[in-house]
């Protein structure tokens, strides 16, 4: 390990750091950290760098933060205890000198479709005392603003006593609410293409049902045709119009059915039920592309999407209602909210100010509060979730950021570098896990971990100063300095993709030619409109494959073998090899150990406490029963393969008795993508957030498709992963593919062929396409933002400032 010692940006620093002043860890061993010792100063800002799978995350969020919230949750009664996540403490020797830890990680904030940017942020809420305390005509309290709340009026008779005799009263109580009834609350409501759901040329003996788990002979095909209901011989088409109606529109009622008795209903509400009524996140694969297929949402005739019903919609202050009021772009609102002059709210109307400009000064003002918050980027959950954060009167705090610039373009990226200062010279105590040189460079300590990832990595390689990181011989060290320079002969396009008054959300009816058979980079500021562009006029089209931000779901039980649909043809080999069932070799299936049930660990739930888990004995933790390991291919066993790296497993698949073309040509890409230390049955709640990204990456790049459309794909990539990525996307292209990215990678941008800059700001500022052109045009131009800092970066990093002065900016 590599220590470098003083040189801290801030003149404050003590030379001899006491036992309060530093956090100190000695022995960490979670996940794959080695005995990690290392001491990090107290209210300064430490980044902590080394390639996606090091162990960044395992020290700053599963090793100190866990332990300081497990520390502080046991300050609690055992009642309110239980009411609260259990957490174990970490595998680690010593943990000295925590403080309180505040997380702001990247996860998304939900898909609740009731939870929007106001609700998440307790903006709505003060908007609604704000409305019930000035609005007219005045309604009765601020609930009646809200459209999670629908408003209910019961009459009931009580007993009251009167003068010495007990007296029976009608009387009504009204809870007062402001949910439209039509579409409770949600803004849009269903229509569903029955077209969809049944082919009218068959009959149901024919397969007419087009539903996923209706097929013929199927318990829910057998409810329509053994019901007595319908005719099963008949088309569709051929049904009178009672037939049809009892077809798709029935009210439940009990029938028959093979002497068993069961409930029938319309195939409409059924499905409604069954399936629409589900998060579609959460659905199958070919349940979750039926319902994408056969329902659109649209937006509510009687609210018009404002998701309120008439009263809260007739409730005014200056001529607008909360629904226009929340609809309005943040900068807007904010300075709408500075023009009411009214004393009897004015505390009120501080406090929504300072939330709305924390918003502004985030660089998040393009947004609106009625903006679900399902459909915020990774990037912006965490930086809304910042926002509470901001004004806090708290010191001595530990704030731990995981990647804070995720999604910020370069313009960007310096206000959030403003915004960690300013919480560190608040004494608080900043840990940022980052790759963004940007940000290492503003850091008064770097703890870089490595050398390399999973097994590789998990220990410390250098800690100290970013000059000293600088100097040294690491990874991180290496390339912090990196240039992606200009090519010096672009591609030529084949042909373009048109894309014709473009107007979703800010676009202003854009029209642009992407080219095709090239690497297209599509930049701009965040909020400028690039995955309006992107996604509302590209992705849907047939023979795009898109590739989004959104995050994979998995059980510990789930593994990149199972996630990739690798296991299935290892499971083949293996079957074929021992003439045997295929279902023996998974681990959650017929060959799973009978004690642990696949698992390889037993859990002990112990209430308030954390949980156990212990290895099992009867498998020692493989997972299968003895007699399944007693099948070999090429001379290994089932549990074996899933503790072969990727890198190992492609040689084993390659040749000789375990040659199988269809698992390496997974394995092949998975070394494209830069996890060929990852074991194949590692599971995947232990994967970091960049190790996620590549592996969805890797199962959508095994999709047919002429166009690849991939946002951000440099997410947790550390700089020297980067260089892979590039190499990956010119294969792509070299292939007779067509790849666009949505990205704001300096690195990334250079190497374009083609780049669309969107902006030339955020919100109603943006919209615009301000240049179109090689990447060489772009940096001679210096006409836009992205312009001005990718001329910096290829230049060396010298930066003419508006003020007309130069800064040498080696952070870039």
């Amino acid at each position: 390990m590599t220590v470098a010692s003083g040189g801290h940006d801030r003149d404050d620093v003590p030379t001899d750091a006491g036992p309060h002043d530093v956090i100190r860890v000695l022995g960490a061993r979670e996940n794959n950290l080695k005995d990690v010792r290392v001491e990090i100063p107290k209210r300064r800002l430490t980044v902590f760098t080394g390639v996606s799978g090091s162990g960044k995350s395992s020290l700053v969020f599963d090793t100190i933060a866990a332990e300081s919230q497990r520390l502080v949750n046991e300050t609690y009664s055992a009642f309110v205890q239980g009411f609260m996540p259990t957490l174990s403490r970490p595998d680690v020797d010593v943990l000295e000198g925590l403080t309180t830890a505040i997380i702001v990680g990247q996860e998304r904030i939900g898909n609740n479709p009731r939870s929007t940017v106001g609700t998440v942020t307790d903006a709505n809420a003060m908007l609604r005392i704000l409305f019930s305390r000035l609005a007219e005509p005045r309604l009765s309290s601020p609930r009646a603003y809200s459209f999670n709340i629908p408003p209910i009026s019961v009459a009931s008779a009580v007993t009251v006593e009167q003068k010495g005799r007990k007296v029976e009263e009608q009387r009504t109580f009204d809870v007062a609410g402001g949910m439209c009834p039509r579409c409770e609350g949600m803004g849009t409501v269903a229509d569903v293409d029955l077209g969809r759901l049944y082919d009218a040329a068959k009959s149901l003996n024919d397969g007419a049902i087009t539903v996923p788990g209706y097929h013929v002979g199927g318990w829910n095909w057998q409810v329509y045709a053994g019901s007595g209901l319908l005719d099963p011989t008949k088309p569709i088409k051929e049904y009178t119009r009672k037939e049809l109606d009892d077809f798709l529109y029935h009210e439940p009622v009990r029938v028959k059915v093979r002497d068993l008795t069961t409930t029938y209903e319309g195939l409409v509400p059924r499905v409604q039920k069954s399936v629409l009524s589900k998060d579609v996140e959460g659905l199958r694969p070919n349940v979750r592309a039926f319902v994408e297929r056969a329902v659109t949402f649209v937006s509510c005739p009687d609210c018009g999407g404002t998701r309120l019903n008439a009263p809260a919609r007739a409730s005014r202050i200056n001529g607008l209602n909360i629904a226009e009021v929340s609809a309005m772009q943040i900068s807007d609102l904010a300075e709408w909210v500075r023009g009411l002059d009214e004393p009897s709210v004015a505390p009120l109307l501080a406090s929504l100010v300072h939330t709305l400009d924390s918003f502004v000064s985030i660089g998040l003002g393009y947004l609106s509060l009625d903006r679900p918050s399902g459909t915020l980027s990774g990037g912006e959950a965490q930086r809304v979730k910042m926002i509470r954060h901001l004004g806090s009167p708290l010191t001595d705090v530990t704030y731990v950021f995981d990647e804070p610039t995720v999604g910020l373009h370069p313009h960007d990226i310096q206000r959030m570098n403003r915004l960690l200062l300013q919480l560190r010279d608040k004494s608080n105590t900043v840990l940022v896990v980052e790759h963004k040189p940007e940000v290492i460079a503003i850091a008064d300590h770097v703890v870089d971990l490595g050398p390399g990832a999973g097994t590789a990595g998990g220990t410390v390689c250098f800690e100290g100063t970013v000059e000293g990181l600088r100097a040294g011989d690491t990874l991180t060290g290496r390339h912090l300095d990196d240039r992606t320079s200009l090519k010096d002969e672009v591609r030529t396009p084949s042909d373009v993709l048109e894309v014709r008054g473009a107007n979703q959300h800010n676009l202003k009816n854009v029209d642009v030619d992407i080219p095709l058979g090239v690497l297209v980079v599509v930049t701009g500021v965040a909020g400028s409109g690039k995955s309006s562009l992107i996604d509302g006029s590209v992705a849907g089209r047939d023979g795009v494959v898109s590739i989004d931000q959104g995050p994979i779901k998995g059980s510990r039980r789930s593994n990149p073998a199972t996630y990739t649909g690798m296991l299935d043809p290892i499971r083949k080999a293996f079957a074929k090899a021992n003439g045997v069932k295929p279902s023996l070799f998974s681990p959650n299936s017929e060959g799973a150990c009978t004690v642990c049930k696949g698992a390889g660990v037993i859990y002990t739930d112990l209430a308030i406490m954390a949980g156990v888990a212990v290895t099992c004995e009867e498998c020692e933790g493989r997972r299968f029963q003895s007699s399944v390991l007693e099948h070999r291919l090429g001379g290994r066993d089932i549990s074996e393969v899933l503790a072969m790296s990727v890198t190992e497993a492609q040689t084993f698949f390659s040749a000789g008795e375990a040659r199988t073309p269809a698992v390496t040509a997974i394995l092949e890409r998975l070394v494209d993508v830069g996890l060929g230390y990852l074991t194949l049955g590692q599971p995947l709640p232990t994967l970091s957030g960049g190790e996620r990204q590549r592996l969805k990456l890797v199962t959508h790049m095994a999709e047919e498709g002429g166009v690849y459309v991939l946002d951000e794909p440099t997410t947790g990539l550390h700089l020297a992963d980067v260089e892979h990525l590039l190499g990956m996307l010119d294969r792509l292209v070299d292939s007779g593919r067509s790849v666009i990215v949505i990205e704001h990678h300096l690195a990334v941008m250079a190497h374009a062929d083609w780049i669309i800059d969107l902006g030339p700001g955020a919100g109603h500022d943006g919209g615009r396409i301000v240049f179109e052109g090689t990447p060489a045009d772009l940096v001679a131009a210096r006409s836009t933002l992205t312009g001005e800092h990718l001329a910096a970066y290829v230049n060396g990093g010298r930066h003419d400032t508006a003020d007309g002065t130069t800064e040498l900016r080696n952070n870039l």
